[in-house]
């Protein structure tokens, strides 16, 4: 075997300044100061540039040549520079042309690519050249693909050119898939794949056919025709939708869909998303001209949403809407959109700043107005009011002589269609003394709510100038307690933690006011320690009361909280005057008894317990129970329960599919379980006890064979209206590293199975040649 070196002249000059000095050697340097040499165990991955010239070197087992012209090699060969190397059972470089020429087991390793071939043609300064009959592997940011071809023209840099190729990023002793074309096109640089005349096949089977085909090689976005999508449901029948994804720009881009459904027509949807230094924002619109199946109606869906700063001002747009009442019960069978009924259309505008060390301003301005639907003639949906404008200041200043100082102020104008339209200015300044030590807290606080009406006398026959006066004064107070423990052997800290809330608030007779944006507030802990019942500023509540609670939670070590158990309830000392109009005032002297349950309750157990209960008449109202089993990824079980009384529906105004409202009971039951190592069960009943009905399910299973290809097929049922229910087939074929065909239940499967993962592929390859 015999090793030469090309370019010797490198060698001699460094040789040559390295024995310039004729001084007597010095003493060999300690051994912390020594020069230490180390193998380098894996070819160094970084492609030379055109305009290097590196030294090439030679091994083979015979080699021959003149200097300066051309080396000739034979057996054996193995010729390389940094970040390439070549090897072939003969081979020829032509040192004038900077060309290699190799017949007999080519191989190139370059970049963390591998190209085998019979003969071999390549330009080390163009990096261009011809190989044939190939068989490739190509690496883009960990993603492994490979095939073979008739031929195979380097183009440069990580740029190559296949005529008669295939393409697959499964293992190459079991390529489930593959890509055939008549010519392939790798742009690594870019990320890129395109193929002419591309069949893909599935297990043997021609699945897809297109002219022209362009894929990312590592799932970066790029402009091309998405994989078409297929589905089914029973308000559209079959859906066949082939996207156009455009990338406009780093920062913009935009996707075009033509959606042809074999009930309704052909939809057209446009989404646009931008996104720049000082904003950012996301456009849709969606048109469905001529809906067969309502009357030759013309449908559409608009949103916009924009965020943006300038000059330390914020501003944002929220703008949606619809043809009418049930585009979306009739065209979606995602309940996060089935359940909308109210559409905002408001712009706002808001600026902070510091006022002093220790104090803060901000303003706001908001211009509200909403799109209300009414899908359901059995449940109608009422109309908000609108807000144009709403104008607000708040401003804050800590230790001020010891005192915090806070004001909240707003302007509104409301309007409505048919209920009272006015004005209403609303201003409360609070001043509080905080008083807190490692261990204890107290929290003095009094305050002016001061409140004035200029009301439409067109609109009301109550008087247009009204004014409210309320002083309301509270304390907050609490004790911190802990102590160390064990847990089967984990220490941890328990605390425990009393609290004290009192306010007291004198009636005010407010039955002449008019309400635009009160309501009772959900009773829970949060609600349970402030001071007004009641949403809104219209109704403010008398208070003489005190509501006490305690709470214990246990910490781990670093912190983190491993579990939360909590008691509270309002006691009253006076009865209740101020109302909403045809609520009832209350009659008890204390509120609902509130205990909840959150945290780990044992290894891979989570659970969220929540009960409400009337002791003075011994019922419960509300009671809520989930709970989570996740040993591992991919492997959940969800069990969950909820009961909500008669009494406390009708208050909360919870109807059920027949529009009444009453006793609601639900079991919800989900999971996500692995029953081998590629397949996976899928699963969601979401059941009324009461209505003995389905509210929402789900059925399926997910296959990965943890290489280079995965299967979903989901159904899934929605009650979308009390007598309408939407019905869908989700089947979705992903060809790691290359698209993914069918409709993606992704987005259903992450709403309907909370802790749902999806798997991953594990084709990652190795980026350098560890056996080099």
């Amino acid at each position: 075997m015999k090793t030469f070196r090309v370019a010797p002249f490198m060698l001699l000059l460094w040789c040559s300044c390295a024995t310039a000095d004729d001084s007597p050697p010095a003493a060999p340097a300690p051994d912390d100061q020594a020069l230490h040499l180390k193998l380098q165990p894996a070819l160094i991955p970084f492609m030379p540039s055109e305009s290097e010239n590196l030294p090439l070197f030679f091994e083979a087992d015979q080699l021959q040549g003149h200097q300066e012209q051309e080396t000739e090699a034979e057996g054996a060969v193995r010729v390389w520079r940094r970040g390439q190397s070549f090897y072939a059972d003969w081979l020829r470089y032509d040192m004038p042309e900077n060309e290699i020429n190799a017949h007999g087991n080519v191989r190139i390793e370059q970049g963390g690519d591998l190209l085998n071939g019979s003969k071999l043609r390549f330009n080390l300064g163009t990096q261009r050249g011809q190989m044939d009959e190939p068989v490739y592997a190509v690496v883009v940011k960990g993603t492994h693909g490979h095939g073979a071809a008739d031929k195979l023209l380097l183009e440069g840099e990580g740029m190559y050119r296949l005529v008669n190729g295939n393409y697959t990023t499964c293992r190459a002793d079991d390529p489930v898939w593959v890509i055939r074309a008549d010519e392939f096109a790798i742009d690594k640089p870019r990320q890129i794949g395109t193929a002419h005349n591309a069949l893909i096949v599935f297990k043997g089977v021609p699945i897809f056919y297109s002219p022209y085909l362009s894929f990312s090689l590592d799932k970066e976005r790029k402009s091309g025709f998405l994989a078409p999508t297929m589905g089914s449901s029973g308000n559209s029948g079959i859906e066949f939708s082939l996207p156009y994804y455009w990338n406009i720009a780093p920062n913009y881009d935009a996707t075009l869909t033509p959606t042809e459904m074999s009930k309704r027509g052909t939809q057209l949807s446009t989404d646009f998303r931008y996104l720049e230094p000082t904003y950012h924002g996301e456009f849709q619109y969606a048109i469905l001209p001529d809906d067969r199946v309502d009357d030759g109606q013309n449908r559409y869906d608009l949103f916009l949403k924009h965020n943006q700063t300038w000059n330390g001002w914020s501003g944002a747009l929220d703008i949606e809407k619809v043809s009418d009442n049930t585009y979306f019960t009739d065209l979606s069978n995602q309940v996060s959109l089935t359940s909308q009924t109210v559409l905002p259309r408001q712009g706002s505008v808001s600026r902070a700043g510091t006022w002093g060390d220790d104090g803060s301003w901000g303003f706001s301005a908001l211009f509200q107005h909403w799109q209300t639907l009414q899908p359901d003639p059995l449940q109608p949906v009422g109309i908000p009011y609108s807000r144009s404008p709403q104008l607000g200041f708040t401003a804050t200043q800590q230790d001020f002589h010891l005192l915090d100082f806070n004001l909240d102020s707003n302007f509104t104008d409301f309007t409505h269609p048919t209920l009272v339209n006015g004005y209403r200015s609303v201003a409360y300044p609070s001043l509080s003394l905080p008083l807190q030590s490692s261990y204890a807290y107290i929290t003095p606080k009094i305050g002016v709510n001061y409140t004035h009406y200029d009301l439409d006398a067109s609109t009301t026959q109550l008087a247009t100038d009204q004014s409210r006066t309320v002083p309301i004064f509270s304390t907050a107070s609490g004790l911190i307690f802990e102590r160390a423990m064990s847990i089967s052997g984990q220490s941890m800290t328990q605390t425990l933690e009393p609290e004290v809330f009192y306010v007291y608030i004198p009636e005010r007779n407010q039955n002449g006011l008019p309400n635009f944006d009160s309501g009772v507030q959900d009773l829970s802990f949060a609600t349970l320690f402030t001071e007004n019942q009641f949403s809104g500023y219209d109704r403010i509540n008398d208070a003489n009361q005190v509501t006490t609670g305690i709470t214990s939670r246990f910490l781990e070590q670093d912190g983190d909280e491993r579990l939360r158990i909590g008691l509270a309830q309002r006691y009253y000392f006076s009865t209740q005057e101020v109302t909403l109009p045809g609520t009832p005032a209350r009659t008890s002297d204390a509120s609902d008894l509130l205990a909840v349950v959150s945290g780990t309750i044992a290894q891979h157990w989570t659970s969220d317990f929540g009960w409400q209960y009337t002791t003075n008449v011994a019922q419960t109202q509300r009671l809520s129970l989930d709970t989570r089993y996740e040993p591992n990824p991919g492997e959940v079980f969800n069990f969950g329960y909820r009961y909500v009384s008669a009494t406390e529906s009708a208050q909360l105004g919870l109807v059920n599919l027949d529009g009444d409202t009453g006793v609601e009971k639900q079991v919800n039951v989900s999971a996500q379980w692995p029953i081998t190592t590629h397949w996976s069960l899928l699963g969601r009943w979401n059941y009324s006890l009461q209505d003995h009905s389905l509210l929402e399910g789900l059925a399926g299973f997910e296959y990965n064979n943890g290489c280079c290809w995965a299967l979903q097929f989901v159904a899934h049922s929605l009650v979308t209206t009390s007598t309408t229910r939407a019905d869908a087939v989700f089947i979705q074929l992903e060809l790691t590293g290359v698209s993914q065909f069918g409709s993606n239940p992704l987005e259903t499967l992450r709403r309907n199975i909370g802790g749902y993962t999806q798997q991953e592929s594990s084709n990652v390859a190795d980026d350098s040649f560890t056996t080099h």
